[in-house]
């Protein structure tokens, strides 16, 4: 067992893959970890395995500041920076007591722009562009190949020498101030959090960035992460058991149908969400979300 900052013991398996799954959050592989933290690969590799039974504590430290996070973060241990005092747990009329919110469609406005520009730079048809695309999307987004893998097939597929996917769709989304808003009130009274299909490191780069509402989510459920995209019942599972609440208490935000129907199958709420008419969409949602009398 390894001990924490304040003494307590961590179990190896557990603090692996936690440490694991922080890692792909962001984006990093193991190579690319282990150059930022100074460590050795082997020592991260095993850590990851839960194989070193006590890690040093400096060295995990030194592994969360290299992912941006704190000890406590990184092993799972509430902080009192990051706890919500005094957070109303309200239940609405229907039952619900915590929101997920997709990414794509709800809170930003979609990428079919930045598809526009990588069109221009590399000279092919609109379609060419779409088609390469969206034949590895899934691929990346359930974490089966690398953002870096994906960025060649693609170069390959558009006949350019090499491309960053990433900085495409992060100059062309757009946040939505109706539904910025609309996550705010809503974690202020209901546990929150985002469960969206995402290539590896885009929810660390776009809170980075200011694209997605700084609040406490109490879940974060990423599709490479989990190995698992929308709408594979796996992935509502995950959600469900993260977020702490039975399938009727849970309500999914989505600009998908088929989304909304699988989640509907399990037993969720569902609201489908217009980017269109962002504010009729926030307004429906509030008024879903009122609470029990």
């Amino acid at each position: 067992m390894a001990m924490d900052s304040g003494g307590e013991t961590l179990d190896a398996m557990a603090l692996g893959k936690r440490l694991q799954a922080a890692r792909q959050a962001a984006g990093f592989t193991q190579q690319g970890l282990c150059q930022k933290a100074g460590l050795s690969y082997s020592t991260l590799a095993k850590i990851e395995r839960g194989a070193i039974r006590s890690p040093s504590v400096f060295t995990v430290q030194t592994i969360a500041e290299a992912l941006g996070l704190s000890l406590d973060e990184l092993i799972g241990k509430p902080s009192a920076s990051s706890a919500t005092p005094g957070k109303l747990r309200r239940r609405s009329k229907s039952g619900i007591s915590f929101v997920y919110f997709d990414i794509n469609g709800c809170l930003l406005r979609f990428f079919h722009r930045a598809f526009s520009k990588l069109a221009v730079v590399s000279g092919q048809p609109a379609d060419v562009v779409e088609t390469a695309f969206w034949h590895y999307n899934d691929q990346v987004c359930r974490g089966e190949i690398g953002l870096d893998e994906f960025n060649k097939v693609l170069a390959e597929r558009l006949h350019m020498p090499s491309l960053d996917w990433m900085s495409y769709y992060l100059e062309a989304v757009e946040p939505m101030p109706e539904s910025r808003e609309l996550l705010k009130w809503a974690g202020e009274y209901y546990g929150v959090g985002l469960l969206t299909n995402i290539m590896p490191g885009c929810i660390q780069e776009m809170l980075r960035r200011g694209l997605l509402p700084d609040v406490n989510y109490d879940s974060i459920v990423d599709s490479s992460v989990v190995h698992a995209i929308k709408p594979e019942s796996r992935i509502y599972e995950i959600a469900a058991q993260q977020a702490g609440a039975n399938p009727d208490e849970l309500l999914l935000v989505d600009d998908s149908r088929a989304n909304l129907m699988a989640a509907e199958k399990l037993g969720w709420h569902v609201l489908w969400f217009d980017d269109y008419r962002p504010d009729e969409s926030a307004k429906r949602i509030r008024q879903t979300l009122e609470p029990a009398a």
